[in-house]
């Protein structure tokens, strides 16, 4: 168990090396203000903390930096978060405001990516069913059909339907009029299992409409993918603790392109409460070792549907960081959400 002292000096560690990449010493720490501590008693503070596998001392250099183990403990006790900054929230807010699924996934990958200059990721909305809000018939001609369904999130699908007969522009409007009044907010899923015990019962011409909307809605949905938006990878480029191995760089890059490890990782993230953060191997991918990644699922209307965060280097100002996750999350949400 450590004692207050030792989490004092990791915590200043920590966040000195976070601010300036260099190796800490214990004469540089004995200075820092509120430590007041010799910088002997500081040396053998140091020593039990690497002994704990807490820091660790680079072949170079005779300061410290600390380990993925210390970055965990560091997050999950002694890390005190910054309120994101006016300029930011601002700037958030204006960029995410309703709109299409795909594009709110971008605008919030490449706000994620710019705030922190690292590179953002979005993991698209994928639900296991999709309820809509409004269905409309439009007629083209004899026996064709122009259905718009809308779905709660926001997407538009346009369906041509070859009809059994002609229906005239009042009739159309009728039966959309009918659906939406009976069926609208609901998955197409629970929709299905309520038609099929229903058109029986339903008008001719309504009851073709909405097994038409049934089918063609779900067809839909069984092709959607879900995918990962990145943004800002090249920005690591610019980060010197990933640029001295290019080699690894090189990988790095390879995931962002391949999606398929990020996939996986922010499936994870989806199952978590609020901020989820994976610092070096924690992640489960190798090439991200010395990368910390982190998370947080965002809803529609209160059903967690994708997850959104950032990739960077473990050295990265984490209390800065988890707000912008957090609050981008939290207005991707608000973007998407449906409210009548």
């Amino acid at each position: 168990m450590m004692n207050e002292r030792a989490q004092h000096l990791l915590k200043a560690l920590i966040e000195r090396y976070i601010a300036d990449g260099q190796p800490v010493a214990s004469k540089t720490l004995s200075l820092l203000p509120g430590v007041e501590l010799s910088s002997a008693t500081v040396r053998n503070v140091l020593a039990d903390l690497e002994n704990m596998g807490l820091i660790a001392s680079p072949h170079t250099s005779a300061g410290r930096i600390p380990t993925a183990r210390g970055y965990r403990l560091f997050v999950d006790r002694l890390l005190t978060i910054r309120p994101l900054d006016e300029l930011s929230r601002n700037e958030l807010e204006a960029n995410l405001q309703p709109d299409s699924p795909q594009r709110i996934a971008q605008a919030a990958s490449s706000l994620l990516s710019e705030l922190t200059s690292f590179a953002g990721v979005v993991l698209t909305p994928q639900r296991s069913d999709v309820a809509f809000r409004q269905i409309e018939f439009l007629r083209l001609s004899e026996r064709r059909v122009l259905m718009i369904l809308v779905t709660l999130d926001g997407d538009v699908q346009n369906h041509l339907l070859n009809t059994e007969r002609d229906y005239t522009p009042s009739e159309l409007v009728e039966a959309g009029n009918f659906i939406n009044q009976h069926y609208a907010g609901q998955g197409l899923s629970a929709v299905t299992s309520r038609v099929e015990g229903e058109l029986r019962q339903l008008q001719g011409d309504i009851a073709e409409l909405m097994a038409a909307a049934v089918r063609l809605g779900q067809q839909t949905l069984a092709k959607r993918n879900e995918d990962v938006v990145v943004s800002g990878g090249s920005r690591l480029l610019q980060v010197h603790d990933l640029s001295d191995d290019l080699s690894r760089l090189r990988e790095l890059f390879g995931v962002f392109e391949r999606k398929t490890e990020l996939l996986k990782l922010l499936a994870q993230g989806r199952e978590a409460q609020g901020v989820n953060i994976f610092i070096g191997e924690e992640s489960g991918v190798i090439t991200l070792d010395e990368c910390s990644v982190v998370t947080a699922p965002y809803c529609i209307n209160g059903q967690v549907v994708g997850t959104l965060g950032v990739v960077g280097p473990t050295r990265m100002a984490y209390e800065r960081v988890i707000p912008i996750v957090d609050i981008t999350a939290r207005l991707v949400s608000n973007a998407l959400s449906f409210r009548e």
